[in-house]
């Protein structure tokens, strides 16, 4: 064992385990489709590694709202292990002298499971740059390489974001910063997935109205801007700071400290003084999340409705409509319900699924000439 948070001694083996994981998926989209163009084959794969990914954000979800991101307290391995096995002597001291600390035989593993998935997903993102890479050089000079290899550049970013989530022990803007960058790797993955579609399956992309078209965009703007402000609740466990709805601590406008809760550069639970955040900040956290979703939920509903009249989008607008539903839902079963696990996870898989929802629309459409709107 190591006192260094930066053990690299189990690299080795987690990149080994990593790439025999990620050859699952890969023989199988390859004997599945045994006469089926490397193209077709790309595209399934590509396919498949979206789903994958999105497992792997509601994993991590899982991961931090079971208190398991510190399982292992160093990285990449678990006290300088591949895997919770070879650690267990450690993890019990640990867990002996705090029963319900960060350190468990538990909290390891699901620690652990998180990387070894974030290990495959990324075997897979170069897997799929260097398909694209040597298409490009054997045989197809005008094969696109470039979103290929902007995932590959972003999946390490995260993977960086990864270790300092660990080593700068749950740092809230590190964290918040950590679950924005497994969102944009599933927007990188999107939106290969439908460059694929409309290029091998020849759809021709839908046109919207230009206002239309800028109304999808600024929807996005604020769900992302919505993401961040849940990331931050959560991130800093706010959630509880309101636990009545549509009231908070009896009060439509309870008593909130908005400096010190959107403080970015401080550890968890302190000021920038290193003092105990004050309750009032973790209410201003919640409060203000709450009231930006009235707006976002507002906004997008009105949105989905516009959309559906569209011919060629009424599927996707039913899946932005549904997981809007599915976003009031849970994010009320954490507050009235003392947020229970499977809501916070299925609230963090429904960000993850409108966020593919309007960028599945957004790059499979463009702005028309005409100033009508089409199928209205």
């Amino acid at each position: 064992m190591t006192d260094s948070l930066y053990n690299l001694t189990p690299l080795l083996h987690l990149l080994t385990m990593g790439a025999l994981v990620a050859m699952v998926p890969l023989c199988w989209v390859w004997l599945r489709n045994p006469k089926a163009s490397t193209s077709r084959r790309v595209q399934a794969l590509t396919w498949l590694t979206l789903f994958i990914t999105f497992d792997l954000v509601l994993f991590g979800a899982f991961t931090r709202l079971t208190d398991s991101g510190l399982g292992c307290p160093d990285w990449p391995g678990c006290y300088g292990h591949a895997s919770p096995v070879g650690a267990q002597s450690a993890i019990a001291i640990a867990q002996n002298q705090m029963p319900t600390g960060p350190v468990t035989h538990t909290k390891a593993w699901i620690e652990m499971i998180h990387r070894y998935m974030a290990m495959t997903a990324g075997g897979l993102i170069l897997t799929l740059a260097a398909f694209a890479w040597v298409r490009r050089w054997r045989t197809e000079a005008n094969n696109p390489v470039l979103w290929p290899t902007v995932t590959l550049l972003w999946v390490c970013v995260q993977g960086a974001f990864g270790a300092l989530t660990v080593t700068m022990k749950l740092f809230p803007l590190i964290v918040t910063l950590h679950l924005m960058g497994g969102l944009v790797l599933l927007a990188l993955l999107t939106l290969q997935v439908q460059r694929h579609r409309l290029t091998h399956d020849r759809h021709p992309s839908i046109s919207l109205a230009p206002m239309l078209y800028a109304a999808t965009w600024l929807g996005m703007l604020l769900l992302t801007l919505q993401i961040l402000l849940g990331g931050w609740v959560s991130t800093n466990y706010a959630v509880l700071a309101c636990n009545t709805f549509p009231l908070c601590q009896k009060s439509w406008w309870p008593l909130m400290n908005f400096e010190q809760g959107f403080t970015l550069w401080r550890h968890l639970g302190v000021d920038a003084n290193g003092q105990s955040l004050m309750f009032e900040s973790l209410t201003a956290i919640h409060y203000v999340h709450r009231l930006m979703a009235y707006g976002v939920l507002a906004y997008l509903a009105s949105l989905g409705f516009l959309l559906r009249r569209v011919q060629a989008l009424q599927t996707t607008a039913h899946v932005l409509l549904g997981c809007l539903l599915l976003q009031l839902l849970t994010g009320l079963s954490n507050v009235v319900f003392d947020w229970p696990l499977v809501a916070a996870v299925l609230h963090t898989g429904g960000a993850a699924a409108l966020v593919i929802a309007l960028l599945w629309m957004l790059t499979g459409a463009r702005p028309s000439r005409s100033t009508v709107l089409n199928g209205l």
